[in-house]
């Protein structure tokens, strides 16, 4: 007799079933994959996954607070079910009062909290496999060599409480990433993009910029380390800006831990941050960057809480008109702090006002300074400033005269991206950018091209 598969609702339903704690949320992710590799000039493998997740966060009130667990489990049958909920309670038991306790948000069943969750199949890359096979060709008869990855995911997350919370949402995301050579492999280039669905994947766009950087490398030029004038492109920005997001948890300011913080004690929300004409956001609803409208929160740490789960989240300000206006923040960092309840979303967004034009418009306006691609290996120097170091990756190009004449060698940087939004001297429009660094993990940014005058390159890296 065939059997029929556990719906993440009845997981959902089933835990909070057997749960005897106080309160309890549960979590259950499920996540269907599809991808495609490619080396040589030639599809090399393809493949599909699914995964189920379920997470369990238990709350246990005491006569010294309200203490939580949290156990977190991959295919989980549902006979197991019951050791996750016990596993979870007893770990509530076993910790202290949680200072993050705050009473679990209300709420009832959306209206497609029955739906089925998204899926995606090797079809997604239809047309992509199609354009790989053009851009092939080309390769071929240029003597040039393509190697890359294409992902797309669908992620959907149940959210179910205690208190009738039940919540459905959807994350479909994608990404790719094509690598060009010279035949001999002396020269490199890399262009990347991310989507929602991958029907804005252009292949063909990609191989000509490609194209492009392999063509502007035939010259090689060595350049020592120094402060350079230098374009960083929306990739490179998306380097440097979501890690500067990242650190903006409200609670690590408050205790002067990150370059957020007044020293001595309190944050730096209300002071001016940069003299440019910056907004730094988030927006749920921003179009093409789509992201859950509620806290979905697996864990607690300083910028997230298990029992914010549910919680509303709306478009925010972190940087307004170069001012700090919020940062990450959970109920209980909130009142900690007197700032706002503005948890965190799951996109990025850098915008200068009135800036026009792209990468080549600002290129064209530089006597003589370098052309980044994208940074990696990006780690923090000082927390206080937000020093970070990293390196160049995949191309960096010599501008002279407004035209890039040729390739140089990779460097070590040190640059805080809260100096770069003070220091920059031009901008162009936001777009659609994928972080090489970070793009895997958090692929919904917009960003725009930023010239720094100044950009710290402070050693040649050997690095290729």
């Amino acid at each position: 007799m065939p059997t029929t598969r556990t719906t993440p609702q009845d997981i959902v339903e089933r835990c909070l079933e057997l749960s005897k704690a106080d309160g309890m949320i549960v979590l259950v992710d499920d996540v269907s994959t599809a991808n495609l590799r490619w080396a040589n000039n030639a599809l090399t493998t393809n493949g599909m996954t699914t995964a189920r997740n379920v997470t369990v966060v238990a709350t246990l009130a005491g006569s010294t607070g309200t203490s939580s667990g949290v156990v977190a489990r991959s295919a989980v049958t549902r006979e197991a079910l019951e050791t996750v909920v016990r596993a979870a309670e007893q770990a509530a038991r076993d910790n202290g009062p949680a200072d993050d306790a705050n009473p679990l948000v209300e709420g009832a069943a959306a209206a497609d909290w029955s739906d089925p969750p998204g899926v995606t199949t090797p079809g997604v890359f239809g047309e992509i496999a199609h354009d790989l096979g053009d851009a092939f060709g080309r390769a071929d008869d240029e003597r040039r060599l393509l190697y890359g990855y294409v992902e797309h995911a669908v992620r959907t997350t149940y959210l179910g409480s205690s208190t009738g919370l039940r919540v459905r949402h959807e994350q479909p995301s994608g990404h790719i990433g094509v690598t060009g050579k010279s035949s001999d492999r002396t020269r490199s280039a890399w262009v990347g993009r991310a989507s929602r669905d991958m029907s804005d994947v252009d292949v063909a766009a990609l191989d000509a910029e490609l194209t492009t950087r392999l063509d502007w490398a035939k010259r090689s030029i060595e350049l020592p380390a120094g402060r350079y004038d230098t374009i960083l492109p929306p990739t490179a920005v998306a380097d440097l800006m979501i890690y500067a997001y990242w650190t903006m948890s409200a609670r690590d300011a408050h205790e002067g831990r990150t370059v957020y913080g007044r020293p001595g004690h309190g944050t730096r929300v209300g002071e001016q941050l940069s003299s440019r004409p910056i907004w730094l956001w988030s927006d749920p609803a921003a179009p093409g960057l789509e992201c859950a409208p509620v806290v979905m929160a697996h864990a607690s740490s300083s910028e997230s809480s298990v029992f914010d789960n549910g919680l509303p989240v709306r478009r925010t300000d972190w940087i307004a008109d170069g001012e700090l206006k919020a940062l990450l923040t959970t109920r209980h960092s909130a009142a900690l702090t007197g700032l706002e309840t503005t948890p965190v979303v799951d996109n990025l967004g850098l915008t200068v006002q009135r800036a026009r034009g792209g990468i080549d418009d600002l290129v064209a306006d530089v006597d003589r300074g370098l052309l980044l691609t994208c940074l990696w290996y990006i780690r923090a120097v000082d927390p206080q400033n937000l020093l970070l170091t990293g390196l160049t990756r995949d191309g960096v190009y010599l501008v002279e005269n407004g035209e890039v004449v040729g390739a140089v060698n990779n460097f070590r940087f040190n640059e805080s991206p809260i100096s770069v939004l003070d220091r920059f001297s031009k901008a162009g429009a936001t777009v659609p950018a994928f972080s090489r660094e970070w793009g895997d993990y958090f692929p919904r940014t917009a960003m725009p091209t930023l010239r720094v005058p100044d950009f710290n390159m402070s050693s040649v890296s050997q690095a290729s």
